[in-house]
């Protein structure tokens, strides 16, 4: 079993479906952890959820996309728990304008969702990191965990933008691995978890019917993944315990599908 008791960790998007599920995990094995998100209802009710089941967790009230907020939410979970050890990057997102939908083509892109989207999960993973990291780098120890996607890894029909910009998350995750490690040594690790497909709020009405059968693009991808089924939250809650702890200290730079399989498979 992991050593996770009373280390501190962020994690940015607890307040999301997989963040949360994290989230959980982390606070199940004994570690304090501060929700940060943007919406103070669903931030707070996910650290509701966390203190009725005997873990400890703070709400941390921020856009990641704004330093000075951010810096803000770090003061006060060192002031309520002490030196950061954990830094989880589930924020992250999608925009209609984003997404390339069959009837459309490349030519239909707006640029302006293209750059949110950009935003959002490639910058809104950086500038957490150049704050909460700087906390890790006085004690020269810390475990850093983006998330990514298997869309960064496979080309996926629609999602353009998010696939670029989590493509975007697995080479700054080498690169900052590699960083971290010649600069501050070995104590500071950079790794990324790469979902594969989970049923969230953004992504509900591509995979599911108001009815709860599969879409067509629901279909598809079951019929790629061998496990034939989607992922519960809860199955991230392994690896990111793993990389968190130091049962994975000579760990840095790699990116771990929890995909079910839809990596592995050629569709033949």
């Amino acid at each position: 079993m992991v050593n996770l008791k009373n280390k501190v960790a962020v994690i940015t998007g607890g307040n999301g479906v997989l963040g949360g599920a994290i989230a959980k995990g982390l606070a199940h094995n004994g570690v304090k952890v501060g929700i940060l998100g943007r919406s103070e209802a669903s931030v707070q009710e996910r650290v509701a959820e966390i203190k009725a089941a005997g873990g400890d967790a703070i709400a941390l009230v921020a856009d990641v996309l704004i330093k000075e907020k951010l810096i803000a939410a770090r003061e006060i979970i060192e002031k309520e728990f002490g030196e950061i050890d954990i830094l989880v990057n589930a924020a992250g997102g999608n925009m209609k304008g984003a997404t390339i939908t069959p009837e459309q083509s490349i030519f239909d892109l707006d640029m302006g969702d293209f750059d949110k989207v950009n935003q959002l999960n490639f910058k809104g993973t950086v500038l957490p990191t150049t704050i909460f990291g700087k906390a890790m780098v006085k004690n020269k120890k810390g475990s850093i965990i983006n998330i990514s996607s298997m869309a960064a890894q496979r080309a996926l029909t629609r999602v353009m933008g998010y696939s670029a910009a989590k493509a975007a998350v697995d080479n700054f995750t080498k690169w900052l691995a590699v960083e971290m490690a010649q600069k501050y040594g070995d104590g500071i690790r950079v790794n990324a978890i790469a979902p594969g497909f989970f049923i969230g709020e953004q992504n509900r009405d591509l995979l599911l019917n108001s009815d709860g059968t599969l879409t067509d693009r629901g279909n598809t991808i079951i019929s790629q993944t061998p496990m034939n089924r989607f992922g519960k939250p809860e199955e991230l809650q392994g690896v990111a315990n793993w990389l968190a702890s130091d049962e994975s200290s000579f760990v840095t730079g790699i990116v771990v599908p929890v995909d079910g399989g839809f990596g592995a498979f050629s569709g033949v």
